[in-house]
Formats: C-alpha cells, sequence, structure tokens
C-alpha cells in the first residue's frame, strides 16, 4: 500500500508522536481524527480492477481502516522506518510475521528467555502443525549464538531486554552473524519501546512492538505493530495475515491507541527515571536477592545497553527474594500502589510473580528460579512506590 509522505521526519520522537499521521478532519474541521466504525466502504463505479484481498483501497474493514492507516504512520515514524503493520495484537503481529516468512522445513532461532507465546509458537504449534526446525539458544551468549545460526537457518527472533530476566541482546552482533549466514533478523522491542530503542538502527530486518504496552500506555486497547524497510514482504504480511488470516485491528482500538501514543515519549522518560531509582533501591535491600535491570553497572548487559538503549533503560525490573511461591504471592497482594496484575507499560505499576512451576523456568538463568518477581514501573511518584514495595516485603518477613 503507498504510504503517505511524513511531514515530520526528522523531527524529534516526541513531536513525531504528536503530530505524525494528524490533520484536519475534511468533513467537519476538526483537528482531532475521527473515528470511523465502518465496517465496509463505497466501491469505485468500476470494479474490474478491484483485488478484494489487497488493502490499497478501503473497501472493507479485515482489509484496513483509516484508524489503522493513521497509526501505522504514526508508529513508523517512531522507529524512523519505511513501512508499519498495525495488526489486533502484540501476538498477532508475532504471528503475521512468523506466518508469513516460514515454510515447513524452514530453521528458525530463538531466545531461551522468550514471551510465553513465542516460547508456544515454536515450541509447539509451528514446530509440531507445520514441521518448522526451531532451536532455542542464550542470545546473551555470542558463542552459543555463533554455533546455533548456521547455513540454512531461515529465521532469527530475538527479544532485548528478555521477557521476563530483562536480559540483553547485542542487536547489531546478531544481525551480523545472522545475515552472514543468510537468515532474517527479527526483534521483539516491547521491553524497550522505540523511545530507548530502534532496531532497524542496528541491522534487525523485522521489529515488532506491543502496542498494548508502553506506546499505548492506559490498560484499555490491544494492538501490535510489525516495523520494517522491506516494502515487498510488508504487502506480503497484509495480504497473507491480516487479510486473509484477519488479524486486521478493530478501528476503535487504533484510534485508542493513537491518542494514547501523543504523551508516549514523556511518559516513557518518567518511567526510565523512576524505573533507575527503584532498581538502584532494591539493588541495596535486605533480602532481595538479584536485581535484573539494564541500567544497574554491574548488571551483565549494562554496557550493550548503553550502546543500543540511546535514552534509558525501560520500565521493567525483575527481581528475587528469599521465599517460595506462597509467600511471593503474598508479597504482592500486599502492595497498596502497585497494581497485581499481568500486563506492563501501562500508567499504573504493575506486579507479578512468576512461579517456580512454570514450565520454562529451567531455561532461565539459575537465580530466576526461586522467588521471581516481574515489576512493571508506571507514572506514580518513585518515592512512594519504593516506600510500598518496602512495607510489601516487610509484611511478609523480608
Amino acid at each position: 500500500m503507498a504510504k503517505k509522505e511524513n511531514k515530520f521526519k526528522g523531527y524529534d520522537i516526541a513531536t513525531q508522536a504528536v503530530h505524525t499521521g494528524t490533520d484536519y478532519d475534511m468533513a467537519t474541521g476538526a483537528v482531532r481524527r475521527p473515528l470511523y466504525m465502518a465496517n465496509s466502504y463505497k466501491l469505485p463505479d468500476d470494479l474490474s480492477q478491484v483485488n478484494y484481498s489487497s488493502t490499497d483501497l478501503l473497501m472493507y474493514a479485515r482489509n484496513g481502516n483509516p484508524n489503522q492507516h493513521w497509526l501505522e504512520e504514526k508508529i513508523a515514524a517512531m522507529h524512523e522506518a519505511d513501512d508499519a503493520i498495525v495488526l489486533a495484537s502484540g501476538v498477532a503481529a508475532l504471528h503475521a510475521l512468523f506466518w508469513t516468512l516460514l515454510k515447513s522445513g524452514d530453521r528458525v532461532v530463538y531466545p531461551n528467555v522468550s514471551y510465553m507465546a513465542v516460547y508456544r509458537m515454536f515450541h509447539e504449534l509451528f514446530n509440531q502443525k507445520f514441521g518448522v526446525e526451531t532451536v532455542i539458544v542464550d542470545m546473551t551468549d555470542l558463542e552459543a549464538v555463533k554455533k546455533a545460526i548456521v547455513p540454512g537457518t531461515r529465521l532469527v527472533h530475538i527479544e532485548t531486554p528478555g521477557n521476563p530476566t530483562v536480559g540483553i541482546t547485542d542487536i547489531e552482533a546478531i544481525a551480523a552473524i545472522a545475515h552472514q549466514n543468510g537468515a532474517i533478523l527479527s526483534v521483539d522491542n516491547t521491553f524497550a519501546s522505540p523511545f530507548n530503542q530502534k532496531p532497524l538502527e542496528f541491522g534487525a530486518d523485522f521489529v515488532v512492538e506491543s502496542l498494548t504496552k508502553f506506546i499505548n500506555g492506559h490498560g484499555d486497547a490491544q494492538g501490535g505493530a510489525i516495523l520494517s524497510n522491506d516494502l515487498e514482504t510488508m504487502d506480503r504480511i497484509r495480504y497473507e495475515a491480516q487479510v486473509n488470516v484477519g488479524s486486521v485491528i478493530s478501528p476503535f482500538n487504533a484510534w485508542q491507541i493513537f491518542r494514547g501514543s501523543a504523551t508516549f515519549p514523556l511518559r516513557m522518560q518518567r518511567i526510565n527515571e523512576s524505573s533507575q531509582k527503584i532498581a538502584e533501591w532494591l539493588a541495596q535491600r535486605e533480602n532481595v536477592t538479584f536485581v535484573a535491570y539494564p541500567g544497574l553497572p554491574d548488571d551483565p548487559g549494562h554496557e550493550v545497553a548503553k550502546k543500543q538503549m540511546k535514552n534509558g533503560f525501560g520500565g521493567v525490573i525483575s527481581f528475587g527474594v528469599n521465599a517460595d511461591d506462597k509467600t511471593v504471592e503474598h508479597l504482592c497482594a500486599a502492595l497498596r500502589i502497585v497494581t497485581f496484575a499481568v500486563s506492563l507499560g501501562h500508567d499504573e505499576s504493575l506486579i507479578f510473580p512468576q512461579p517456580s512451576y512454570d514450565e520454562r523456568i529451567n531455561l532461565y538463568p539459575e537465580k530466576f528460579r526461586r522467588g521471581f518477581i516481574r515489576f512493571s514501573v508506571g507514572l506514580e511518584d518513585a518515592a512512594e512506590l519504593i516506600e510500598d514495595l518496602d512495607q510489601a516485603l516487610h509484611s511478609v518477613g523480608l
């Protein structure tokens, strides 16, 4: 689909977030983009050239809708990418990318620490249903990566920071290894967000963002995006996954995320600052067994993170306590400000225990196998979040 020229190309991400994709409403002159809930649009009088699986023409909501297209302009600008596809969720975006790129007999290398849906897709679904060879490797270990990525590998997929251990992968180094072996590199950038990291700058071929998280930032809409400069493959993704598998985003969700994204850089700056303060406090806290956060100088990923995370180190801290699963649950439930719930990147802080019975736990470094907690920092006062963590730790005797 032909993309409009970005009038704000080259501007700071804060300016892009406010202005890209916006315009006056032609019908009313309103300065806000309207919400178009239509699922069908007027067809041209001559139907002989219409391709009903195309996204070039507004005809049916599954082929695309105006709110989706305006959001795509904004997300592409944030990543300085030539194209963006916005779909129904982050997992829909991941599936759309993998579905389009892979076929039976292909080889995929993916991280030992990855989002649950990625683990399910590669460990079970693509492997068992379609005969795709899937290989797990510690992406923070470049020597292990070199052994795993061999000629004939079709796709290398990474997350950095990784979910949930917040490990850091060197995008530029992995891109070089992948490309030397004829492989494509995709990067899940959700934990970093484009405010902190733009993987296309470091050689990634495709980037996936869960728009549900930091970019929307309000915990009220789901969406996912694929970013790339490979326009031919992006058109294939639209044809194969959006139109003919049906993973299109709803106009309402696209409208909500578009609205939320205007304040994204401002929110991310505050989240970065608060996360650094909280991580430093946790690192000094008695009975905290470890803190994983790339902003800490002694974090194993710190130097790589400084190279590729330009504005800050993100809003997710993983830490451990010397306690069993039930005690950790009681700790999370005792918090007064922080919300005990899944997800991340919301305006409110969220906390979630990673139980020792998780089937993936043995894939994680050993320190993450007991008392492991993932903390997503929100917009509350950092000192008050620290006080809340402190009282909750004391409440369970830690």
